[in-house]
């Protein structure tokens, strides 16, 4: 099974225990999204122009309606029980596109482009500058790209530091051994994490201005860029 079908597969089978789940696997999720959210910078009763990348059950959407009533949404992710989900949280008030991002096209330009626990299913970091650039293509002037992740380490040793700290918060509610079989089985098997200063760099690269980190912790950061 290829490793994009293999993740397809993964979510598609956790979509209905999702929500429950990434509250005891991402150390303090909510403050992470509360960041993202946080950043955007337009005035709350503006009618912005969001797509959500790797939407899940559509957590993030949520987050960002709650203080932009008025946002026009697009979701996308590869798992169709996800965008259930996502579709019905939202009230059918979004457009929901199930696509990989590899096959992914932007037909239209938007305001924000969010994207939370997703990009880091990409290969590597050549793939992420391709896909920035397509980001950077779909943003409107002005507009910002936000992105909630887990990142790698920029040394070995503080990449240890990091697994232990997330092993250490996944183990107050999940056992040593689900840990082990389910989570970092997954992780190494799926997820293909890359260095904060190196997804920094490739955002500059690419042509993001005011980059900047809003949050991190440990082995999670949400950091943004801004298309002048």
């Amino acid at each position: 099974m290829k490793r994009t079908q293999q993740i397809q597969a993964h979510f598609d089978q956790e979509a209905q225990e999702f929500d429950d789940v990434i509250q005891k696997i991402i150390p303090y999720y909510n403050q992470m999204i509360e960041a993202l959210v946080a950043s955007i910078p337009f005035d709350t009763d503006h009618p912005i122009s969001v797509i959500d990348l790797g939407c899940g059950t559509g957590t993030v959407a949520c987050a960002i309606q709650e203080v932009y009533p008025n946002a026009v949404f697009t979701c996308v992710d590869m798992s169709e029980e996800m965008l259930t989900i996502a579709k019905q949280k939202l009230n059918n008030q979004a457009l929901c596109i199930s696509s990989s991002f590899e096959k992914l096209t932007f037909d239209t330009t938007y305001d924000v482009v969010v994207s939370s626990l997703a990009l880091h299913h990409l290969e590597n970091q050549a793939s992420h500058q391709q896909f920035y650039r397509q980001i950077y293509d779909a943003l409107k002037p002005n507009g910002l790209f936000i992105n909630a992740d887990v990142i790698q380490a920029s040394s070995p040793q503080l990449q240890e530091v990091f697994m232990q700290k997330w092993i250490a918060f996944m183990n107050q509610q999940i056992t040593l051994k689900e840990i082990q079989e389910r989570w970092l089985k997954s992780h190494f098997e799926e997820d293909r994490p890359q260095p904060l200063m190196e997804e920094l760099k490739t955002l500059e690269t690419v042509g993001f201005k005011a980059i900047d980190v809003v949050y991190k912790y440990y082995n999670y950061a949400v950091y943004l860029g801004k298309k002048s």
